[in-house]
């Protein structure tokens, strides 16, 4: 028996969607019929993002977003669904990292990759999760997902980037927390947790000496593409993972096995 996605019909909110995974998520989700949302700060990337979509066949609307305003928050999840409509499905996925040792760390390098990571993260999927849980009490059988973007970081502690391993542990935690509170409504919450994929913003990284001997220390010396992410995102976000709820999904190509 096979297994086919089809979201046609669904609203799906992006975060972080002006480069990397996040317009490669919206891209993947698009494709498969969802209305898509494009939500970050560069809103001049969404709306070059939103073309290509719309150029494809599929169906985006973009809002400014800063996720370390929670004011930015509440005025973007409202324009979303006013352009869109309710929200079925939210990849939250913007994140920051800053590298250097623990003893370098300033304040201001705290609270950048923290604000974006951690905080930003839960007021995002709070505040898409209130309207879930509102429209859920009038339709019990309202079916939502919320997809966070952890990372491999958040399970093992990886060199240079220790505040960044701490925001994505916090945010495995965060997944596991918002599972059990609002499952009830029909709000399913799940984490992937990439390994290193290669995307425009590492490329340059991944080109020097110090990239080419990481790439050496992974299990199979190999990158991760964004294409990579796409059946799992595409299972989490679906309602054939109706069971599925609280999980943290690797997809790091046996990192985190090491």
């Amino acid at each position: 028996m096979g297994i086919e996605v089809n979201f046609e019909g669904k609203i799906a909110l992006v975060t972080g969607a002006s480069s990397g995974l996040g317009a490669r998520f919206a891209k993947v989700l698009a494709q498969a019929g969802a209305q898509v949302v494009l939500a970050s700060r560069r809103v001049e990337r969404l709306k070059e993002l939103r073309a290509e979509i719309e150029a494809a066949g599929g169906a985006a609307h973009v809002v400014e977003l800063d996720v370390t305003d929670y004011a930015s928050i509440k005025s973007a999840i409202a324009h979303a669904e006013t352009e869109a409509g309710p929200i079925d499905i939210l990849v939250n996925n913007s994140g920051v990292s800053t590298t250097q040792r623990l003893i370098d760390v300033t304040p201001d390098d705290y609270a950048y990759v923290m604000d974006t990571n951690q905080r930003g993260a839960f007021f995002v999927a709070q505040e898409a999760a209130k309207r879930m849980i509102a429209r859920a009490k009038g339709d019990p059988t309202k079916q939502h997902r919320i997809v966070n973007i952890a990372s491999v970081a958040g399970l093992r502690v990886l060199p240079q980037i220790g505040i960044y391993c701490m925001s994505k542990a916090a945010v495995v935690h965060m997944t596991k927390s918002m599972a059990v509170e609002w499952g009830r409504y029909g709000i399913n919450v799940n984490a992937i947790c990439p390994g290193y994929i290669a995307t425009e913003i590492n490329a340059a990284h991944f080109e020097t000496e110090h990239g080419k001997q990481l790439i050496q220390t992974l299990p199979r010396k190999r990158l991760g593409k964004p294409e990579d992410l796409d059946g799992l995102l595409l299972f989490l976000a679906s309602d054939e993972s109706n069971f599925i709820n609280g999980a943290i999904m690797t997809a790091d190509d046996g990192q985190s096995a090491m």
